[in-house]
């Protein structure tokens, strides 16, 4: 009897060969992110992190997303520089709003054959994410996994964790009546309200503008989602923010309530922040009125706080300082039997 010859990874479909590659690819990237309490990083089997000696009694806060099906318009139209720096957002935005500082970020890529091209393209945005927010990219995941995924395409999830000292944990309990909503401009769609641009998208065809914001049309489209670490915590050090709110999938009409108590809600002023080019396009080619834009879009506005109306002026003169656009967009006030948000 023969016996078969033996089988091995490069008989599975794996190139063990382009994952060493994109391992040393990554890691000038990673060094780059790196911050007080990185004990251990990229290349081990775990990562290590030490909480800063200058918290007294942190809190650790964490978050995990991915880009949803924006990668889908990332596959198709061959731009993958930029999805990472959108999966570093969406979990650091969302542990800033417990008032916490961003740490740490690992990441999960995972293909059916490995390009070390674009999965170099893909980890780099991610490393340029973690950069911009102060954040440490110490670890990850690249599973390359034969027969998963079509050729091409990619999956993406990320983790980050975060602290705030527990005395300064921000909840939205102090919020009140009279306290005015501040919205920080975002960068476009962002993560969010993907499979209806993409309907948007199949519907007008060829007749869609040649640019929107002064940004060519895919630019405009596949543009990242904005990081507002940097800023919101400068804020933060100087100024009594009562609630912070990451507008994402729900838009501001069911993410703002999220922060608020029983018994208040969001009066937004209509018009207090312009719409976008790309956001009036969307509204005209999808047909939906201004309630499912705010529902489904962030729709111009992608981090909202509320604060004390003494406070108002100034903490946007803080924020406008650190590079963000910032419109007064609305009160508080007590809810009725009506929704938490109302925009009239």
């Amino acid at each position: 009897m023969t016996l078969p010859s033996p089988l091995s990874y490069k008989d599975a479909g794996v190139d063990i060969d382009a994952g060493d590659a994109l391992v040393e690819r990554i890691k000038p990237l990673a060094k780059k992110t790196m911050r007080e309490g990185v004990l251990a990083g990229i290349g081990g089997f775990g990562a290590l992190f030490e909480v800063p000696k200058r918290y007294q009694e942190p809190v650790l806060v964490s978050g995990t997303d991915g880009v949803g099906t924006k990668l889908k318009l990332a596959f198709e139209w061959g731009m993958h520089d930029t999805v990472g720096i959108d999966l570093v957002a969406m979990s650091v935005n969302d542990v800033l709003v417990q008032g916490a500082e961003p740490l740490f970020f690992l990441d999960y890529f995972a293909c059916g054959k490995l390009d070390v091209q674009t999965a170099a393209a893909v980890i780099g945005g991610i490393a340029r994410g973690c950069e911009l927010s102060g954040c440490a990219l110490i670890g990850g995941e690249t599973a390359e996994m034969p027969g998963m995924y079509p050729a091409g395409e990619y999956d993406l999830a990320g983790f980050c964790v975060g602290a705030v000292e527990k005395s300064k944990i921000l909840n939205g309990a102090g919020i009140g009546v009279g306290d005015v909503v501040l919205g920080l401009a975002s960068s476009g769609a962002h993560s969010n309200g993907f499979s209806l641009i993409r309907k948007c998208l199949e519907r007008a065809g060829h007749e869609r503008p040649a640019r929107l914001d002064g940004k060519p049309f895919k630019q405009a489209l596949m543009e990242p989602t904005r990081l507002y670490v940097k800023s919101v915590l400068a804020a933060l050090a100087l100024h009594p923010l009562k609630g912070l709110a990451h507008i994402t999938g729900g838009g501001l009409l069911e993410n703002l309530p999220r922060i608020l108590p029983d018994g208040l809600a969001a009066h937004l002023v209509r018009g207090s922040w312009p719409q976008t080019e790309l956001f009036a396009w969307l509204q005209a080619t999808a047909g939906i009125d201004d309630i499912e834009m705010n529902r489904t879009f962030n729709n111009g506005i992608g981090m909202a706080l509320v604060i004390d109306a003494a406070q108002a002026h100034n903490c946007a003169l803080t924020l406008r300082a650190h590079g963000e656009t910032v419109y007064e967009i609305g009160v508080i006030a007590a809810r009725g039997a009506g929704p938490g948000v109302v925009v009239s």
